[in-house]
């Protein structure tokens, strides 16, 4: 059976960031195929094409950004939204050290780590992608790297890297502007396979606190990427369905119909105690982005919910539709 990496979170400190109960993941690249999940350079020119949007992806000559490259990314997006949330002023240019990119990620300090963290870099930066995908309500066709370019400081030449500073893709800042990201569980970055990193992302973008979600599995196969035979396909994921590793979701297959379902609170309803919950309960201070005319997803309210009934809980309704009331949901 395929084990969870381990959780590093103990011996990592967790305290150098605000950021690792609410890591960000942006819509588009949740949906579409961008990055590869090979872990072994892949040079091919990926192709992808639905509902009128045409992703081309072309890789560096390190290869194609992998969905591990893809965590830089994540944490990047998750200091940015926190930085907004917070009324800071942010931009395209990011600086922050590599052992809070570690620590925060759940990796570890020894070995190859910081050569693995540069050559995910160096991917991001020369992976090229052209597509018309919206972004912040702009269709933009245009072709750009994930990242447009990086600096990574160091002590001296045998020294590990002590501070970074990336600058984001015009395409990639423009969705964290228009607030189109949402809140990943931390325990994405214990998953080992890259498959089941994909699915995590589908599933919390369609699902998300719906009790359940539905979609064939060609469907699954044509937006993970994945070229193989439909049948190896199909092997693969009996595979992940037993092994069960999907934070916040179970995964079902019958007659090649994908169904994710929300898993259950691991405690009774009945002891939340409800009866407290009132219009002028304060516990979970709404986002100051917020704008009650605003047509922007909320951002953090799932991840408040999420840390007030538990990881696994299903939200219940009593209290989203006290959020709703607080134009807060």
């Amino acid at each position: 059976m395929n084990k969870l990496l381990p959780d590093r979170s103990k011996q990592n400190n967790f305290f150098i960031c605000d950021i690792t109960d609410t890591f960000k993941d942006d819509m588009s690249s949740m949906e579409h195929p961008i990055f590869s999940l090979n872990k072994a350079i892949d040079t091919r020119v990926l192709r992808y094409e639905r509902n009128n949007v045409v992703i081309e992806v072309s890789p560096s000559v390190k290869g194609l950004a992998t969905i591990y490259d893809k965590d830089i990314l994540l944490y990047l997006a998750s200091a940015l939204v926190n930085a907004k949330n917070n009324n800071e002023a942010i931009s395209k240019a990011v600086k922050f050290s590599a052992y809070d990119y570690l620590a925060a990620t759940n990796k570890s300090f020894g070995g190859t780590q910081y050569q693995v963290f540069k050559d995910g870099l160096e991917r991001l930066a020369g992976t090229r992608i052209q597509t018309n995908i919206k972004t912040n309500s702009v269709e933009i066709t245009s072709n750009f790297g994930l990242i447009e370019s990086f600096t990574i400081i160091k002590e001296n030449s045998k020294s590990k890297a002590i501070a970074v500073e990336v600058v984001l893709s015009d395409w990639f800042y423009n969705s964290i502007l228009g607030n189109e990201v949402l809140t990943i569980h931390r325990d994405y970055f214990r998953l080992r396979k890259p498959t089941e990193r994909r699915l995590y992302e589908l599933a919390r973008k369609h699902c998300g606190n719906q009790p359940s979600w539905k979609i064939k599995l060609s469907t699954i196969q044509e937006k993970l990427g994945i070229t193989s035979q439909l049948k190896q396909f199909r092997f693969n994921m009996r595979s992940i369905i037993s092994d069960n590793h999907l934070p916040e979701y179970n995964i079902q297959m019958e007659n090649d119909v994908v169904t994710f379902t929300r898993k259950q609170s691991p405690k009774p309803i009945s002891n939340y105690q409800f009866s407290k919950i009132t219009k002028e309960d304060k516990v979970d201070k709404p986002s100051p982005i917020r704008k009650k005319d605003s047509d922007m997803p909320i951002l953090d309210e799932y991840a408040l919910a999420r840390r007030r009934f538990g990881d696994a809980a299903v939200i219940p309704e009593e209290y989203v539709e006290l959020l709703k009331s607080q134009g807060r949901w």
